[in-house]
């Protein structure tokens, strides 16, 4: 008898351990989050790029504070002047005499709030959206993604141009203006996602105890697009900083005093030829951020979806 039950739970873990082969499960003690973090670690670039946006994060928060100069503050003595220890003029100054490097990293705190509150705006309201009409289905699903369809069809940037131009030119303003219109593609990612997970056991066993539709997208269907959302999170922020600059740039975004990165390239177009450092500094940062999260974003693709590599 003791032989025979040996032998039935010998055969029972064979059969288990044969189950979580053939599925791809993890290792004991693993979770699929330490797997991802893993694939993500040996990607070199996403890894550089983060370290890289981090420094610029942390730069452009502490580093206005640190150094001598002050954003608003002109040095009348030292107007256009090329970078150089005098002063403390590292990046040079513009045609007020303000500070270029504080105003570069002011301008980039300025921009990623912008990137950062506008991306969970929008992300809230695509996750709610895609979420509620993939899981209703029927006529409910039909009618949201065709008001989604109607809202592509209207020319984004002009749309925001006008908000802007009608609202005013506040922070949160323009927060609210680029909020309004990159919500989309989140929405339509979400709900495809969520087509494929409500016909799932887990939902069918929460429908079948009662579980209310509202708890079933809350509890079982959002925490399983987690991986989805991160992803395009990454790949939406540098869209929206983006759009700001040239909101910014067009002289419609945010105003002096303050200032973004879309601000200091509008100011370095316009004398490039005298002060090219105003320019080149401010481009530089932002074309270095845009490339850090679209790296980091392709990191995270592979780390979290590898079945797509």
């Amino acid at each position: 008898m003791d032989t025979r039950v040996q032998t039935s739970s010998a055969a029972r873990q064979a059969l288990i351990d044969s189950a979580a082969r053939n599925a791809g499960a993890a290792p004991a003690g693993r979770s699929p989050w330490d797997d991802a973090r893993a694939r993500f670690r040996r990607n070199r670039a996403a890894v550089v790029s983060l370290v890289i946006l981090v420094a610029v994060t942390v730069a452009c928060v502490v580093g206005p504070w640190l150094l001598p100069n002050a954003y608003d503050s002109a040095d009348w003595d030292a107007i256009m002047q090329a970078p150089s220890l005098h002063g403390w003029h590292l990046m040079g100054t513009d045609d007020s005499g303000r500070d270029l490097l504080v105003r570069c990293l002011v301008g980039g705190r300025i921009s990623l709030m912008v990137g950062l509150l506008a991306t969970l705006c929008s992300v809230a309201i695509g996750i709610a959206w895609g979420a509620t009409a993939g899981f209703l289905g029927g006529k409910v699903d039909g009618l949201m993604m065709r008001i989604v369809d109607m809202m592509y069809a209207i020319p984004y940037l002009l749309i925001a141009i006008l908000l802007v131009t009608i609202l005013g030119r506040e922070f949160y303003l323009v927060v609210l203006a680029i909020t309004a219109f990159s919500w989309m593609d989140m929405a339509r990612v979400v709900r495809g996602q969520t087509l494929s997970l409500r016909t799932r056991e887990f939902v069918e066993a929460a429908r079948a105890t009662g579980v209310p539709t509202w708890r079933i997208i809350a509890s079982h269907i959002v925490p399983n697009l987690m991986g989805v959302v991160v992803i395009y999170t990454t790949v939406t922020v540098p869209g929206v900083i983006l759009t700001e600059s040239v909101l910014s740039f067009l002289g419609l975004g945010i105003q002096e005093p303050m200032t973004s990165w879309g601000v200091l390239i509008e100011d370095g177009a316009r004398l490039m030829q005298l002060a090219p450092w105003m320019l080149v500094f401010p481009a530089l940062m932002l074309s270095v951020t845009l490339y850090c999260f679209n790296f980091i974003g392709d990191g995270l693709r592979d780390a979290l979806d590898p079945k797509e590599r």
